[in-house]
């Protein structure tokens, strides 16, 4: 039996695990022809594996509680009591469960239709298009206006010196407070220009004008008919002449 034995766990099919040359003399197993055997520890060996084999019908069990969940398409009945589980079994789950994600987080980048059709949906609302034919130029035309704000919108950042990252109401405020300063600059050139800071007084300037304007350019104009001339600079030399 001994040689039966050692023929097998010398095979090369045989894993290393399980032979084990003695150090010591042989005291329990001898061969036929009186040489050492070296299988004191086989029986270990042995339950180890008989414990692998009760932890691998576990696993399977596990697997094909993680297979009903993820994969339902791939699981094959359940094995019966007396079937055997195989390593092989185990490895086609574990392929099939490793395929399927990968499948799920390719799809998953890939927008479906129903998200697009919102899209184009949500798309038409904003932007108030009402037929498909028109989100196309609409689209050309927001492009084309957003790219024009952007251009001013960085021109007034340059202009006004306030750098790139200051956001649109700064920028509006700060036109804002420049409007108001040259409207009270031009308020002072009047007032300087009319002679008058009060505002009375430069109401009566422009009666007296509206007073004095009207009779003023009749007589011009009846001057340069009489006179048959076009130029108010005609008008000197030409009455000069008639003297």
């Amino acid at each position: 039996v001994l040689s039966h034995i050692d023929s097998v766990l010398r095979s090369p099919r045989a894993p290393p695990l399980i032979y084990r040359r003695s150090k010591g003399p042989a005291q329990n197993y001898v061969k036929e022809n009186g040489q050492e055997c070296g299988f004191e520890h086989l029986p270990l060996t042995v339950e180890m594996w008989a414990d692998q084999l009760m932890a691998l019908k576990d696993l399977h069990r596990s697997l094909r509680k993680l297979s009903l969940e993820l994969v339902p398409w791939h699981t094959a009945d359940p094995p019966g009591d007396t079937e055997s589980t195989r390593v092989e079994d185990l490895q086609f789950m574990v392929d099939a469960i490793l395929e399927e994600m990968e499948n799920k987080e390719k799809s998953s980048q890939e927008p479906s239709l129903p998200t697009l059709s919102g899209i184009v949906s949500h798309f038409q609302k904003l932007f108030d298009v009402n037929s498909l034919n028109g989100v196309y130029p609409r689209m050309n035309e927001v492009y084309m206006k957003l790219g024009e704000m952007t251009n001013a919108m960085r021109n007034l950042q340059e202009l006004l010196e306030l750098g790139s990252s200051a956001p649109p109401t700064v920028v509006v405020d700060t036109v804002g407070k420049l409007c108001d300063i040259v409207n009270e600059n031009v308020t002072e050139q009047v007032q300087q220009l009319l002679g008058t800071q009060d505002i009375h007084s430069i109401i009566n300037k422009l009666e007296e004008h509206e007073c004095f304007f009207p009779p003023f350019q009749a007589l011009i104009q009846d001057l340069l008919c009489l006179l048959e001339i076009s130029n108010l600079d005609d008008i000197l030399p030409t009455v000069q002449n008639l003297k």
